[in-house]
């Protein structure tokens, strides 16, 4: 872990010089924006959700939550990017806390697949790392960002996939840098002592150079709602950079550093939560015991560190009239540390640390005239990723180390992905069509185990090796729609998305737990990755687009194949379960999008969702079969509705928000039903004009949970878990938070 006091001195200095020099600088807020033909969901006048799609493309697959659809989603959308998505339907965002600080601890399923098999990217740029995998969601101010654009189906070539993009992909797009001189403060104050300071300066273009920058700091922090520990503090300093390199050609930077401690929340049981409400507060414990099975549960023991940097340049040319490249060079890097405690191989307390770096660049060249567009482009990355966990006894004096719990050396592993989309348009119809190719070299692996004490020295043990291996996939895409009237569009696509393989921890866990029962049957712990591949995932969308005078409506029928699904297999020659890529799925269902402007100043929405997801085949573990085939998929509910008021007159807006999360199961077989749950929120604002000469001063109170319902928000379960075995998090209880914003 690097010294994070010398990382927080670096990042005030810089983030105090950039703001600085910008604030004696002056130079229209930035808002050039693509014509939307058909294309805007307009709420009394501003936009919330509306349909996008990537630059070249001709058909809209994908939705976009704007700067106004987030805010009105309250403190949680300001830190963590999946709770911006909230509002969508087919998306099930589960927290274990209503401020969005919470790392790490949130759940999400797009149309039943979880997010974490999903694509995060900041302007088509992979966000993602291992132990877990997926996106990191949390590293973001969202203020930052002008809007968020969501492909629930089908996923464009150009967006960086990282790990893969079975579970959708998000690209936030960036708030860059503004034409004019400008000033944004937020100070938000809330329920568990929340606390939340903004300041983002932009200092216009300025007049010698037209060099245009922008500066923002942010602190957060808060008491956990239930037992001891905080979440936080959390720093983010992002800094851009937008400079016109004559009349066709430009280049933006953009840099983002977060750096957030926290302790964890105790998750329940099965059995716990058959008495919610008796359990509701449960979570670790405040003091040590002396007692160690009882002080694994300390939650000074159960607490992370999360430092990570981004940064990433844009360099954009107009070659011709017609003809445009780019090139998007980044680089990331991810340095963490979490205690917990753990029982499996012993009670003791385990250090999960990741050192991630990645380096990477997308080059893109697009051709486009009256009728046909071409978009060639090219993804290359280079990752190294130091992930290992490291073992510690509970003494008298605290904790000692005992060793790794397992250690591998390895190099770098690449990726290479190549795409062509082609995109045209005949009078009322539009189609488009692409296909990307995704191969990733992964290097290969010298296996340790730490020797006895008092060392615990680094051992050779080969048998731990894995070989280097490669992994590839083609992924097709094709999209068409037509314009029925001057009010209604009929649109269909079709998607193939992908996750590469993942779960090593956990089959190298169980592997060294039972080293001696694999090597008496000839078998290593390559024999075991094997059988290891990528996950596979075709989908269909079928959607209709309506604009009347009084109501917008947009469903979507939706269909998706799975296969290669990782889940739990026994097998009987050593007389254990571990994880293969085996698994079947099917998924179908219809997502609505309705809008009903009921006066000039009450605007209804509704977004309701209803998804079959079921497995295809029964599976068997530790010899027994279990009855999976036709049941629902875990933590999917059929039923999701998000639905509120938007209502406005004159300064006063008031935002009320009902969520219904249908019951769900968090068991394969289906046995272990978790209640449904209907959680309803307020969101009040007054906006007051010229105060201080301000551009807006806006004051906003949230209440979150407004009923107190008892509910279980996150089920953390793979898709193949077995009854008893998944593990739970309660929803949040009532909470406000109050928030005054400055804009100049």
């Amino acid at each position: 872990m690097q010294n994070k006091v010398y990382n927080k001195r670096i990042l005030l200095s810089l983030t105090a010089a950039a703001l600085g020099a910008q604030a004696v600088s002056a130079a229209s807020l930035y808002a050039a924006e693509e014509d939307k033909a058909m294309a805007e969901v307009l709420v009394v006048g501003e936009r919330l959700i509306t349909p996008t799609r990537q630059a070249s493309e001709t058909v809209y697959t994908g939705s976009e939550i704007t700067a106004k659809g987030m805010e009105i989603q309250g403190t949680k959308a300001t830190t963590s990017v999946y709770n911006t998505l909230d509002m969508l339907p087919g998306i099930n965002v589960e927290s274990p806390d209503s401020n969005g600080l919470a790392a790490e601890m949130s759940s999400v399923r797009v149309r039943g697949v979880k997010g974490a098999l999903g694509a995060l990217t900041v302007e088509g740029v992979p966000n993602y790392g291992g132990n877990p995998i997926g996106p990191r969601d949390y590293l973001y101010d969202m203020e930052n960002m002008e809007a968020v654009s969501v492909y629930k189906g089908a996923v464009p070539g150009d967006i960086g996939t990282g790990v893969g993009s079975r579970g959708g992909a998000v690209e936030l797009r960036p708030d860059w840098p503004h034409e004019d001189f400008g000033v944004a403060f937020k100070q938000s104050l809330g329920s568990d002592a929340y606390t939340r300071t903004y300041l983002r300066l932009d200092s216009g273009e300025l007049p010698a150079t037209g060099t245009a920058l922008s500066g923002s700091f942010s602190y957060a922090e808060s008491d956990k709602w239930r037992g001891e520990g905080e979440l936080g503090p959390r720093f983010n300093g992002n800094l851009s950079l937008r400079q016109a390199l004559g009349e066709k050609t430009s280049i933006k930077l953009w840099y983002n550093h977060n750096d957030l401690d926290q302790h964890l929340y105790r998750a329940l049981s099965w059995d716990d939560i058959q008495d919610l409400g008796g359990n509701y507060d449960k979570d670790f414990n405040g003091t040590l015991t002396g007692d160690v099975k009882q002080d694994i549960y300390y939650y000074d023991y159960n607490r992370g560190t999360y430092l990570n940097d981004d940064f990433l340049a844009v360099l954009s040319s107009e070659l011709t009239d017609s003809l445009s490249i780019s090139l998007k060079p980044y680089a990331s890097k991810e340095d963490v540390e979490i205690l917990q405690g753990i029982t499996k191989g012993g009670v003791m307390v385990q250090k999960r640390v990741r050192d991630i770096q990645r380096t990477g660049l997308i080059a893109e060249a697009v051709q486009e005239t009256a009728s046909f567009n071409a978009s060639l482009g090219y993804h290359f990355e280079a990752v190294d990723m130091d992930i290992h966990s490291q073992n510690y006894a509970i003494v008298d004096s605290g904790l000692a180390y005992r060793g790794y719990g397992r250690m591998a050396s390895s190099g770098t592993s690449y990726i290479h992905s190549p795409y062509l989309k082609l995109a045209g348009a005949y009078e009322r119809f539009n189609w488009q069509a692409g296909l990307k190719y995704f191969n990733f070299q992964e290097d290969d692996s010298q296996g340790y185990m730490s020797g006895p004490g008092p060392d615990y020295a680094l051992v050779r043990t080969p048998d731990l090796d894995r070989s280097s291996t490669e992994y590839d996939i083609l992924l097709p895409t094709l999209a068409a729609s037509n314009l029925l009237s001057d009010s209604t569009e009929l649109r269909a696509s079709y998607g193939k998305t992908f996750i590469r393989p993942y779960k090593y921890m956990p089959l190298v866990n169980l592997y060294s737990a039972n080293r001696s029962t694999f090597l008496a049957q000839g078998m290593n712990l390559q024999t075991l990755f094997d059988g290891y591949d990528i996950e596979e995932t075709h989908t269909f969308d079928l959607g209709l687009r309506y604009i009347g005078p009084w109501f917008e409506l947009s469903p979507t029928l939706f269909y998706s194949t799975h296969s290669n699904l990782v889940c739990t297999v026994y097998d009987s020659r050593v007389g254990l379960n571990y994880d293969q890529f085996i698994g079947e799925a099917t998924g179908y269902g219809l997502d609505l999008e309705m809008n009903a402007y009921l006066n000039d100043e009450l605007t209804l929405f509704i977004n309701p969702t209803y998804t079959t997801m079921q497995y295809d085949k029964n599976l068997v573990y530790a010899g027994k079969t279990l009855e999976a085939d036709g049941n629902q998929v875990v933590d999917t509910p059929e039923w999701l509705v998000k639905t509120g008021l938007i209502w406005h007159n004159g300064p006063f807006e008031v935002v009320p928000m009902l969520r219904y999360i249908g019951s769900r199961y968090s068991d394969l077989e289906n046995k272990d039903e978790v209640d449904a749950a209907t959680v309803l929120d307020l969101r009040m604002s007054y906006t007051l004009p010229n105060v201080l000469k301000s551009k807006e001063m806006k004051l906003s109170l949230e209440l979150n949970n407004l009923l107190d319902e008892e509910y279980v928000s996150t089920i953390n379960a793979m898709d193949d878990s077995r009854q008893g075995v998944a593990t739970y998090y309660p929803g949040t209880p009532f909470s406000g938070m109050l928030s005054l914003s400055v804009k100049y």
